[in-house]
């Protein structure tokens, strides 16, 4: 790998969604294409399979990995906010690929090794993203990152887009709540927020092919998430991954309650 400080075990998950994103750029009918992907999985030294994950659940956790990055494409460009923060981005290649409106920055916050990584391999490839961008090395478990932000330039007066991309499940409930506090006091009524429905992990099949990732899972707030959101002052929405697969011509092979939560940002009474 380029990066000379060593990555976390949660960051270097960041990974395994960069293969399933190569993988997917790869088919000859993509629900979307990263040009990026494969080069962070070659510069990691990762081998790229020739074919899709083995296990039943990696098939399953691979499936709703680019049923939610074309999900969440889709959102964050109908969003209307021309700030867009991604929050624990790790190889996330938006700013890049993504047809963004004039006038769009993206924040990418991140631990610094993660960020360092993809810097080196973008500027090896001399990538040119198409919105404002701004990397922000931040522990989103500290207090000081939500000031770090704005004075990095993002102002909270303004609506804005937030994507937690499969974040909160590997935070214990008090961090994923303490992290969604943080985030409603920056962003502005009419603001929205990108998440998966939570789920419960006590109920999670074994499979050797991803205990990497699903041991460091804590939970967050399970399947209550988008209670909790609706209770502090988010109107939310719950699309199921099984009518999101049927939408985008990509049935799934086994049954699902899984889905993903489009939070707006209500006004203080």
């Amino acid at each position: 790998m380029t990066t000379t400080e060593p990555l976390s075990p949660v960051s270097r998950t960041a990974l395994s969604v960069a293969l399933v994103r190569a993988y997917e750029s790869s088919r000859p009918d993509p629900l979307f294409v990263d040009p990026y992907a494969t080069a962070f999985v070659t510069a990691a030294e990762v081998p790229l399979p020739a074919t899709g994950p083995a296990g039943g659940f990696a098939k399953a956790l691979a499936a709703q990995g680019v049923l939610r990055t074309r999900f969440y494409d889709d959102r964050l460009l109908a969003a209307g906010a021309d700030q867009v923060v991604l929050l624990a981005a790790g190889l996330d290649t938006r700013a890049y690929r993504l047809e963004w409106p004039a006038g769009t920055r993206v924040f990418e916050l991140d631990l610094g090794p993660v960020l360092d990584f993809k810097e080196q391999v973008l500027d090896g490839l001399g990538a040119v993203p198409r919105s404002g961008r701004t990397t922000l090395p931040a522990d989103l478990l500290d207090r000081d990152w939500p000031a770090r932000l704005v004075a990095a330039g993002f102002d909270p007066s303004r609506r804005s887009a937030w994507l937690a991309e499969g974040l909160l499940v590997y935070l214990t409930p008090e961090e994923a709540a303490g992290l969604l506090t943080a985030v409603a006091a920056l962003a502005a009524p009419g603001s929205r927020l990108l998440l998966e429905k939570g789920r419960d992990v006590g109920t999670t099949p074994h499979d050797p092919a991803v205990a990497h990732i699903t041991d460091l899972w804590r939970g967050g707030l399970g399947p209550d998430t988008h209670e909790w959101l609706d209770r502090h002052g988010w109107s939310t929405g719950i699309t199921l991954l099984e009518h999101l697969a049927e939408t985008y011509g990509r049935p799934l092979s086994r049954s699902s309650v899984a889905g993903f939560i489009e939070a707006v940002r209500q006004p203080e009474d």
